[in-house]
């Protein structure tokens, strides 16, 4: 009975385990669309700034794990008045993967190179991403924008929360955390929509969070 008791609560430690190991990164749904195709022109009295620095952090997960990381921002420009972003488009280096929770010779150096490789991202073919602001509402901490996401030659529309700060002539946007379906811009690597092992699979939904700084042209 006592065998039989320890093996029951083994089951349900084992099921709780591989439960909580599957969930996918937390994060506002991007809502993607189809492309607009259609650039979002600035406001008449909008500042202009050019994009000096910013990162896109990213979390990807596993059944049994997950790991997190950046991508560097490589340019771009912002145009926005009162604390409101009206365009602007920003371009992410995807050549600049790295991923931060593991140490070099520890699969580090494996990892970012698996990312950048045909199975992901396939940077030397596509080495820059862009995001084009198409529309956007709100102001301050209370932004939603909706623009053109162009990964891997394949662009999609997304819609992300943003938070919008300006103080003279510098300008910061950061995000809370937001989720893109990687599937949408054909990369499929581990994913279940092509058969891979349940307990294989890597969670289709990545997290990120992207953060600006801008100084007026």
């Amino acid at each position: 009975m006592k065998l039989l008791f320890r093996f029951s609560c083994l089951l349900l430690i084992l099921g709780l385990s591989f439960t909580a190991c599957k969930k996918a990164p937390k994060g506002v749904d991007s809502k993607t669309t189809t492309a607009t195709n259609a650039a979002a022109t600035a406001n008449a009295n909008d500042k202009m700034f050019n994009i000096t620095g910013g990162q896109l952090q990213w979390t990807g997960t596993k059944v049994g794990g997950q790991h997190s990381g950046i991508v560097k921002v490589k340019g771009g420009d912002i145009s926005a008045s009162n604390g409101q972003v009206s365009a602007g488009t920003v371009m992410i280096d995807m050549s600049s993967i790295t991923v931060t929770d593991l140490k070099a010779g520890d699969g580090k150096e494996d990892l970012e190179g698996h990312l950048k490789n045909e199975d992901f991202f396939n940077t030397a073919a596509h080495p820059t991403a862009t995001f084009k602001v198409t529309s956007a509402s709100g102001s301050g901490t209370s932004m939603s924008i909706v623009g053109d996401l162009t990964i891997k030659g394949i662009t999609k529309s997304i819609t992300i929360p943003a938070n919008v700060a300006m103080a003279g002539d510098k300008i910061s946007v950061v995000t809370p955390s937001f989720k893109i379906n990687r599937t949408d811009w054909d990369v499929k690597y581990g994913s279940g929509l092509i058969g891979t092992a349940a307990d294989k699979i890597i969670h289709d939904e990545i997290g990120l969070v992207l953060s600006l700084s801008g100084q007026a042209k």
